[in-house]
C-alpha cells in the first residue's frame, strides 16, 4: 500500500514562496506517476503538477498553465520524496495540496491523464494578498 505524507504548507504573501514536500513510501511499482492536486471548497480536487519515477531524471513533468512557469516539481534521486516549489504565489493558489500516486506506470507520457490511486492527507496553503 502506497502511502504519502505532505508536508511544508502555510500562510504567506502574495509574491512570496512555498515549498511543498511528499514522502512517499511502501510502493511496490517498478516506476509510477507522482503529482500534485489542489482543491479549494465546493470545487473538484485538480492536478497541478505531475512528475515520472523513471530511470530518466525528471522526466515526465507537466504543468497546468496557470502555474507553468511559477513551480517546480522535483523527484530526489532516491525517488522517495517529491517537492513542488512555489513561486510568486497569488492569492488563487490558496487551497490544500495532495500529493498522489499512480499504481504502475510504464511510461512518463501522459502522467497527467493518469487515474491516481493514492492520496495524503494533504496540507494547507494559504495566500493573502
Amino acid at each position: 500500500q502506497v502511502q504519502l505524507v505532505e508536508s511544508g504548507g502555510g500562510s504567506v504573501q502574495s509574491g512570496e514562496s512555498l515549498r511543498l514536500s511528499c514522502g512517499v513510501s511502501g510502493s511496490t511499482y517498478a516506476t509510477q506517476c507522482l503529482a500534485w492536486f489542489r482543491q479549494v471548497p465546493g470545487q473538484e480536487r485538480d492536478w497541478i503538477a505531475v512528475i515520472f519515477t523513471g530511470d530518466i531524471p525528471n522526466s515526465g513533468i507537466d504543468y497546468v498553465p496557470a502555474v507553468k512557469g511559477r513551480f517546480i516539481i522535483s523527484l530526489n534521486d532516491a525517488k522517495n520524496t517529491v517537492h513542488l516549489q512555489m513561486n510568486r504565489l497569488k492569492p488563487w493558489d490558496s487551497g490544500t495540496y495532495y500529493c498522489a500516486a499512480t499504481r504502475l506506470a510504464l511510461d512518463g507520457t501522459n502522467c497527467r491523464w493518469r487515474e491516481y490511486d493514492y492520496f495524503g492527507r494533504g496540507t494547507q496553503v494559504t495566500v493573502s494578498s
